[in-house]
């Protein structure tokens, strides 16, 4: 039960922070700064789990630390989509530079708040929300589910129905795909790829605050989200960019998250292989699934290149 537990909640995180990674890629935008954009939306929902008092209603609680979380994602989100819809910027590196933002600012903004808290003598990058984060949990039977599970089959369902059937999804493809052909039929291309990015952080946000409060009653910000954003990403190319296909990729990577986080707990595994095994199975499998399925797999053509609308 608990292997099923934790591999809901880690497919989860995928997920989302695939589907973000989705819309990004789909509008024509790369999108490697998912991992910064989870620990901008960890950091956002997780000061308002801090700063809520424990009495505050559930559903208050559950709804004011989604919406900071996405807010959070979209504002950091931004800086991607100025730096390469606006100033036609390297995807690549610019994804990179969220990344490695993200984490240093996310540090030494909770060590400050710690720091003005208990008057310097406890500067951790570390944030408690033991009671706060009980709101999300569901109690059936011997599984503890999540609300966040729910509000990700939400949204896996919102993203198939905009993405194949609604005429700004297409519009959205079209501008992955052939961005000058969509131009000259009068779609904006800057403003659906400006849509795609922010897509992506309000996904990535979400994603980050599951992350880190699902299974985790503080996080140190030290750590980020443990390269999340980067399995995100290969669930996005398993995938192959559709959204059913990346739900049932995150859940085979959601097993394998999760054997290595609960092997401790079975006898027979312990004893199978030694531990450390366990904790670099995800990664393992990772690289095994790109290695077979790349070949094969198709991403939008115009991905990663700036549009010009002066060429044609």
């Amino acid at each position: 039960m608990l292997l099923i537990q934790y591999t809901l909640i880690y497919a989860s995180v995928l997920i989302l922070a695939a589907l973000g990674g989705m819309f990004s890629e789909r509008s024509g935008v790369i999108n490697l700064g998912l991992e910064g954009i989870m620990v901008f939306g960890a950091l956002g929902g997780a000061f308002v789990l801090h700063a809520l008092p424990q009495a505050t209603p559930a559903f208050t609680i559950i709804c004011l630390t989604i919406l900071a979380s996405a807010l959070c994602g979209i504002i950091s989100s931004m800086l991607l989509a100025v730096a390469a819809i606006n100033f036609k910027a390297d995807q690549t590196l610019a994804g990179t530079a969220i990344n490695m933002l993200a984490t240093a600012a996310a540090t030494v903004i909770v060590k400050a708040f710690n720091n003005a808290k208990s008057n310097g003598t406890n500067p951790s990058a570390i944030l408690d929300y033991i009671e706060t984060r009980k709101a999300f949990a569901i109690k059936t039977g011997s599984i503890e589910l999540n609300w966040y599970m729910l509000v990700t089959v939400i949204l896996l369902i919102a993203s198939y129905i905009v993405l194949n059937k609604t005429r700004f999804g297409l519009r959205l493809m079209a501008c992955g795909e052939h961005p000058q052909a969509a131009d000259s039929v009068g779609i904006n291309v800057y403003k659906m790829r400006y849509a795609g990015v922010l897509i992506s952080g309000l996904c990535g946000g979400i994603g980050g605050i599951i992350y880190i409060s699902a299974v985790n009653s503080q996080w140190d910000f030290i750590y980020g989200v443990a390269g999340a954003g980067f399995f995100a990403l290969a669930v996005m190319i398993f995938g192959q960019w559709k959204p059913l296909r990346i739900a049932l990729a995150a859940l085979l990577f959601g097993v394998f998250r999760a054997v290595a986080d609960i092997y401790t707990g079975f006898d027979f595994l312990v004893h199978l292989v030694p531990g450390e095994v366990y904790k670099m199975l995800p990664y393992i499998i990772s690289l095994l699934v790109l290695a077979f399925t790349s070949k094969k797999s198709r991403a939008p053509k115009a991905e990663g290149i700036p549009y010009d609308k002066s060429v044609r």
